[in-house]
């Protein structure tokens, strides 16, 4: 693992300096590199989905990563057709997504872990999707902290970019990059792997396969060229001038205040700074200054310009010509809107972004700093979607499909709803009042919801389970478990105070009790490799990863009685048991009646 992390710093310090990278197909011969794959997306929810095969992380061993590197060496590495299946989107219409086998996602691990070092050096600084220490927060305080005085938005809208990469001209820039024939050839045979559907197979003749492991890496290697155009080409082109000049107006207003006060004359004094605060201090229409910014999310980009309306016509303009050109995508021109930062709202990342003006806000200095200062909203469409979603004939109702739940998992779920929301929009500076709508929304059908469940009024719900909390009065649920710490859950209880500077980047972050003192191996990759049964406790056996999708599975109601290792995993709080073949055959044939915990 110390091998591969020098390697990866190497990359990194290459691609600081923009040199390309050379034979780096040979390090995918490296167990550890899979092993550290393996040891980061054993967690996602999707490694028990299967793909076109019925292979998933269940059975995990060494066998299988000695398979692929096999394969590797001899260059016969065949990635499998993706299973596609369609996601219904928010505003209609469905989204593919493609789900790769377990082997393919390992593989695809492995090459985004030795590229992205490299590329997230080159990658440029305005661009926030999909990257480590990046968010949609981090995307929108860069908005928010350094485009003050904008007068247009450019809301840029593409046609179906993922679905429209042009593999060639993505294959030409790793190329440009990495001087390694055969990983670029490994690459080409991902992006032409095709996908069943309805257990039919299409060629992918453009695209890279939206779900796959890779892809959003992939997507922003091709979409950086975009960036470098923005800021070598169009940001030079429309950018000039130190500072805006003086508005003669304001500077002669001015002029007669100082005369005014020198007179005694207050009242004149009052009147004409009282005028002359209606007016900017400097000229909002000089011809001599220009700024242009961006910022992009994924496919998601946005551009702030100071400047006449014509010039961001030209700018919408040239960045067609670009993608038609070069990147071979289309931008929409219907979608892709202008719009006066002072007078409308843009569209960005689920935002409202708008420029404030406010002449009577006055800071200590005197200035009306305010002016310019780019302001986050939280749409009100958000508040009328969850109205919706929890109404009928215009009456807030209970949700008939949780009423199976236990009163502790309906309350949970409606709390991860109220809290995710508030996380996501605690930078906006109406947060609290929309959140105080939305918050009123789900209590009503979640009191109406458990009233319903028990048959019951809803005023003694609110007696049963209303506390003051921290901030406000919350509901909480407490369930008793015999033997066991009771579980909690509440409702509400925190404060919908905005935080401006949001709630950070959204990586995961390895905790230090998961790796042994001296060993940067991920817990699951040691018990992998300390060679002996978790449920019979043979040593020096092959090891497999016996692996289940939540452990609330094997939990549920209603279900057979647990077998022992059922037992043994939830004990554990694991939802992977370390076992000889054996074992692993008996569980999944039923028959296991080994030693209990």
């Amino acid at each position: 693992m110390q091998k591969i992390d020098a390697l990866l710093d190497i990359y990194q310090k290459r691609g600081a300096k923009e040199l390309p990278l050379e034979r780096v197909y040979r390090h995918l011969f490296d167990p550890n590199l899979f092993l550290r794959a393996y040891g980061k997306i054993y967690r996602n929810f999707g490694a028990m989905t299967e793909g076109t095969t019925v292979e998933t992380v269940d059975g995990m061993d060494l066998q299988r990563i000695r398979n692929i590197i096999g394969f590797l060496k001899t260059e016969k590495y065949k990635w499998t057709p993706v299973r596609r299946t369609e996601i219904p989107k928010e505003k209609g219409g469905t989204r593919p997504l493609g789900i790769p086998t377990w082997s393919d996602k390992l593989v695809q691990e492995a090459l985004r872990t030795l590229l992205e070092p490299y590329y997230e050096q080159r990658f440029s600084k305005h661009s926030h999707g999909f990257r480590p220490e990046h968010s949609c927060h981090t995307a929108l305080r860069e908005v928010q902290e350094t485009w003050k005085g904008t007068i247009w938005f450019i809301e840029a809208d593409i046609k179906g970019c993922f679905d429209n990469i042009d593999h060639e001209i993505l294959l030409n820039i790793i190329r440009r990059d990495i001087h390694d024939g055969r990983v670029v050839q490994l690459i080409d045979g991902l992006l032409r792997a095709g996908y069943m559907e309805d257990w039919r197979y299409y060629d992918s003749l453009s695209g890279t396969p939206q779900g796959g492991i890779i892809s959003p890496l992939l997507a922003n290697i091709y979409l950086n060229d975009l960036d470098r155009f923005i800021e070598d080409t169009l940001i030079p082109a429309y950018t000039k001038g130190r500072r805006r000049h003086d508005n003669p107006e304001y500077t002669r207003l001015g002029n007669r205040i100082a005369t005014a006060r020198k007179n005694d004359n207050l009242d004149e004094v009052k009147r004409l700074r009282q005028e002359r605060r209606l007016l900017p201090s400097v000229d909002m229409y000089d011809p001599d200054y220009r700024r242009l910014r961006h910022v992009r999310y994924a496919d998601d980009f946005l551009l702030g310009f100071v400047g006449p309306r014509k010039e961001a016509e030209e700018i919408r303009q040239r960045l067609s010509d670009f993608l038609a050109e070069k990147l071979k995508l289309t931008l929409s021109q219907e979608k892709t809107l202008i719009t006066h930062a002072g007078e409308s709202v843009a569209k960005f990342l689920g935002y409202e972004i708008k420029a404030v003006r406010r002449d009577d806000l006055i800071a200590e200095n005197g200035r009306r700093a305010t002016n310019g200062r780019i302001s986050l909203l939280m749409p009100k469409k958000v508040v009328s979607k969850y109205r919706s979603r929890h109404s009928k004939n215009n009456k807030i109702i209970h949700r008939a499909e949780l009423l199976a739940d236990t009163d502790y998992t309906i309350v949970s779920r409606y709390q991860s709803v109220l809290r995710g929301l508030y996380n996501f929009y605690c930078m906006a500076v109406n947060v609290s009042k929309r959140m105080g709508h939305i918050r009123w929304i789900l209590e009503t059908s979640l009191t109406k919801t458990l009233a319903h469940k028990h048959k019951c009024s809803v005023a003694s719900i609110y007696n049963k389970h209303q506390i003051e909390g921290l901030d406000s009065k919350m509901l909480q649920v407490v369930l008793e478990r015999p033997g066991k710490t009771s579980l909690t859950a509440n409702f509400g209880g925190f404060s919908f105070k905005r935080i401006p500077e949001g709630m950070g980047t959204e990586d995961f972050v390895f905790a230090a009790a998961w790796f042994r003192p001296g060993d940067n191996r991920s817990e699951i990759v040691q018990r992998l490799l300390a060679g002996k049964c978790e449920l019979c406790g043979a040593e020096g056996v092959p090891i497999q990863m016996h692996h289940v999708r939540q452990l609330k599975d094997i939990d549920r109601p209603g279900r057979r009685p647990k077998a022992t290792w059922e037992k043994i995993m939830v004990a554990r709080k694991r939802k992977s048991l370390a076992v000889c073949e054996e074992c692993h055959y008996n569980i999944h044939a039923g028959r296991y009646d080994g030693p209990q915990l």
